[in-house]
Order: C-alpha cells, then structure tokens, then sequence
C-alpha cells in the first residue's frame, strides 16, 4: 500500500482522518519501559488496587500518543511536526478497550501551521479524551511505498503463570527433597511449599539443613527432616518412599544427578518401568504462544531409535498433562528430507510412521524436520512442507543429548527463555533441577510434577510404551 503525505496547499479546513487501535498488556509494558512510568495501576502483572478483578489502567499518555499515529502517518502524514497538544481526559481505558482516534482541520495558519480537533473514544461512542493540537505541515511531498517499525519481543514468561495457576486449585504433592545443601535447592523448595506446590521431605543431614534454613530466613519447623549422612544415602531414601508410596515425586537438591538417577532407575529400587527415563525441558519463550518442550537433553546421550520412541511418548505425555490435548511433535534434523547419510533423519521418519501405526499415542507426530520449519509456519510453507505438525510443533525431538542441550541454553541465553523440566518414565516424576537453577525454576518444575500427578490420577497415565488418550 502506497502512503503519501499531504502539504499545507493540499488541505483544507474540515478534513479528517481516523484509525482505530485496542489497548493490549504488550501496550503497557513497551509504554512502561520507554517512559519509565512503571506504576502499578498501569501494568498488567500488578496489583495497583489491591483488587485482583480490576483490570489495569492505560497510563492516560499512552491514550494520548495515539494522535500521533493519525498525525504522523494519515493527516499531514510523514514529515508533520508537532507544535502544542493538549488534552483533556474523560473516562479510562483497560485492555480489550477498542479506540477510534481521529483529527480534524479547524484552522490553517500561513505558512505551515494547522490547528486540529483531536478527540479519543471508545468504539461504544463513550469519549476518553479531547483536546488541540498544533502541527507542523512537511516541506515537502514524501511518498513510501509501506511504513512500518522493527518487531518487539516482550521478555514476558506469561506460559510459567498459566502453568502455576492450574496448579492452585490441586492438592499439594508428597515430595522427597535429596539433599537440599545449598540455598538454591532448599529455598526453591521450601518455596514451593509455601505456595502450596509440594509437601517437602527434606532429606540429609538434619542438623546441617535447619542451620541453613535459619541461615537463609526460612522457617521450617512442621517440616519432615529425615536424616541421611550420604547423597546416595538420601538418593536410596527418597526412592524407597517413592516406591512404597510415602511420597509422589522426587526433587534433586545439591547432589549429582547420576548418584540420584542411579537408584531412580536401579533395578532394587521399585521405580523402573518398561519406558526408558528420559528427561523434558519446558521453555516458556518470548514470543512463542505456548510451552515448548524439549527432550532429550539431559540423560540420553545418543539414544536408539527404540529410546527415541520412549523419549517421544514421555515428552507427549508431559504435555497432554500441561493442557495440550493433542500434542504435536517435531522430530529434528539437520534437514527436512529422509537422507541416508543422516541417520537422524531415518530415525525421525520411523518415529513418525511409528506414531502413525499407534506405537506412539497421544500426539501427532512428524519428521524429519529442521528447526525453522519445526517452528515457524512461513518457513514450512516456503519449504512446501503440509502437515500438522510443521509450523506448529508443541514437542522438539532432538537427535542426541548435545544438540538438545545446546538447543536449551541458546533459547535460554540468547533468546531469554525460562526453563524448567521433569525425568518422565519412572513410576514418580522426577525434578533434576541444575544447581544453576533458581528458585522460580524449581517452582516451576514442581508445578510440572503436580500436573502430571493429576494427570496419572485421572486415569490417563500411560504403560509401557503407549500414552493415554485425553
């Protein structure tokens, strides 16, 4: 679309022109952050009234700055310079409020200068705003053939809230807590029992864990302390309780993950199944409208292609227990056609045939597929690439533990994702949060356990290597 602007001889007095906008939360955080007015009542993630049902206000500035938006690009158009503005405000707007903001020409002063009528209202016809402005014809005639601004990406993790919520009405989760030795793991949990995520067990030297509560200004009196004087001793405990149902998941502190795991998936210990352990990063993205998950990227380090299907099932599982009906799956590549000499690209098109034939359950399954047209529907339509899954993927099924490990932390480093995660296939989830995680990541992956025990407890927990259907 051709945009020109128009110049002071080419106006006359009782021309208009009008756009409409609806204020959304993206609105008031980018306003939030280029004018540094970071009121409460004006921003979505705040409680400004102390009434959680009222929604928040838009600062009466950003109402206003929509004038410029028919002044700059509509009547003069680009080039017009503002001289005055002034306002007068009516009633408030909230997100969802749909505004039509118009100018019109009341006067003409030689040599450039117009004096326009700038009125804001609600498409409901209720007015918000009034006032003058005094602008600046352009000197001269600017034609483009499209305007338009860099794209902003919002460092919001809005999936972690939704994730959280859902777990506010369930009861609290039975959890052993292995030695909890430094303040991470310990404030993490305690943390989450403080929301209401988990019933912590807290597993180690007794006398060492009440010191670094006090330590760390964390009551724990009513909390159960059971001592143990090893990791793997704690790591035996917490998997004993597990396995005679004292507790329904397990939550790693400060030890290493393999002395953990290797009672998780000891033949003694009563955790193991016929699924293969594997574990499922969560990653909630700016920019991407649900919770990528990603597996494996932490315990499989070159799985087969029967691991593979293993690893599939558990990530599609997690998933159908966050809310996703019918998960889709993306299995990666280096490239999005079967080549031989790519043994990733074999394995992805058996998994997706596997899915095909009900060996993989729950979710639609397809591959291979290279990143962009994993994730990004314009790059699978260049591509030609038609499925239900190209695009759109829910699930990334990596090729092996480095390049999912590696996929993880450039989502988390560069594009400034939250994750959090789970070890799915024993009898009990199973939180391997990392010694670098922080205390709301460890929140989060108990939110993660407390979902997938409710989505067990529902009867849709899956056996062997077939998930349940939702």
């Amino acid at each position: 679309m051709t945009i020109s602007n128009r110049l002071f001889d080419e106006i006359d007095v009782g021309d208009s022109a009008e756009t409409r906008r609806v204020c959304t939360d993206n609105d008031l955080f980018v306003f939030a952050h280029a004018s540094g007015n970071l009121n409460p009542l004006n921003l979505p993630d705040r409680d400004g009234d102390g009434d959680p049902s009222t929604p928040p206000l838009a600062p009466s500035m950003w109402v206003g700055a929509l004038v410029s938006n028919v002044i700059g690009n509509l009547l003069p158009g680009p080039g017009a310079l503002y001289r005055a503005q002034s306002f007068t405000f009516h009633h408030r707007v909230v997100v969802g409020d749909e505004l039509v903001v118009s100018v019109r020409v009341v006067e003409k002063r030689a040599p450039r200068l117009l004096v326009m009528d700038t009125r804001i209202t609600k498409s409901t016809g209720e007015p918000v705003a009034d006032g003058i402005a005094e602008v600046f014809t352009p000197e001269r005639k600017l034609v483009f053939e499209s305007l338009s601004s860099p794209p902003v990406t919002l460092h919001r993790h809005v999936q972690f809230e939704k994730l959280l919520a859902a777990c506010r009405p369930l009861d609290a989760l039975p959890t052993a807590v292995v030695w909890p030795m430094d303040r991470p793991s310990l404030e993490g949990a305690l943390q989450a029992d403080a929301e209401g995520l988990i019933v912590p067990i807290l597993i180690g030297p007794a006398a060492r864990i009440a010191e670094l509560a006090r330590d760390i200004g964390r009551p724990i009196a009513g909390i159960t302390l059971l001592d143990a004087d090893t990791p793997a001793h704690a790591a035996a405990q917490a998997v004993a309780m597990a396995a005679e149902g004292r507790v329904r998941a397990i939550m790693k502190g400060s030890l290493h993950s393999d002395v953990l795991l290797e009672h998780v998936v000891g033949r003694a210990g009563g955790l193991r199944t016929d699924r293969r352990i594997s574990h499922v990063f969560v990653m909630d993205t700016p920019g991407i409208d649900h919770p990528l998950f990603i597996t494996d990227a932490a315990i499989n380090i070159a799985p087969d292609l029967n691991a593979k299907r293993d690893i599939t099932q558990n990530a599609i599982d997690l998933a159908r227990a966050c809310g996703i009906g019918r998960p889709r799956v993306g299995v990666l590549s280096a490239v999005e056609t079967v080549t031989p000499n790519i043994p990733s690209t074999l394995d992805a098109a058996a998994l997706s045939k596997m899915a095909d034939r009900g060996q993989i359950e729950g979710g639609d399954v397809d591959g291979p597929l290279a990143m962009d047209n994993a994730i990004d529907v314009e790059a699978a339509r260049t591509k030609g690439i038609t499925s239900l899954v190209a695009g759109r993927a829910d699930i990334l099924v990596v090729p092996n533990l480095e390049a999912g490990n590696m996929l993880a932390k450039e989502l988390t480093f560069i594009a400034h994702a939250d994750a959090a995660g789970l070890v799915m296939g024993a009898r009990v989830p199973v939180m391997l949060t990392s010694r670098a995680d922080s205390a709301r990541a460890r929140m989060v992956s108990c939110a993660l356990a407390v979902l997938h025990d409710r989505w067990r407890g529902l009867g849709r927990a899956s056996g062997g290597h077939s998930g349940g259907h939702a």
